[in-house]
């Protein structure tokens, strides 16, 4: 069976300074390697500045998000995507589906 070849994004690369080194790179796909709005979540992420992003108003804006191929961020610790029809959130080797838990429906948990 054919398997995607994943690739190392090194936060390093997008940003000079990281306010949270770890993870220091993530697996991603060759396609995701090159996304821009991947690019600036992870720098959101790394740097803490979470400036552009707001807290969500409803689960619709969490939707909204995913469906202009944006990535919302989840407790300020991990980057969430749909792929699939499933929330997945990245972490240093690569993406894992979203555990479905109390804390996710709690939209005080969500920056969109």
């Amino acid at each position: 069976m054919y398997r995607n070849k994943k690739e190392k994004l090194y936060v390093k690369e997008l940003m000079d300074r990281p306010l949270i080194s770890y993870p220091a790179y993530y697996h991603v796909s060759r396609s995701m390697l090159n996304n821009d709005y991947l690019h600036s979540a992870i720098i959101a992420l790394h740097s803490m500045d979470f400036h552009y992003y707001k807290a969500a108003e409803s689960y619709e804006k969490i939707f909204e998000t995913f469906a202009s191929g944006a990535f919302a961020i989840y407790k300020e610790l991990y980057i969430v995507g749909y792929f699939g029809d499933k929330m997945m959130y990245l972490e240093a080797n690569g993406w894992h589906a979203m555990p479905a838990n109390r804390d996710i429906f709690n939209l005080e948990h969500w920056l969109v």
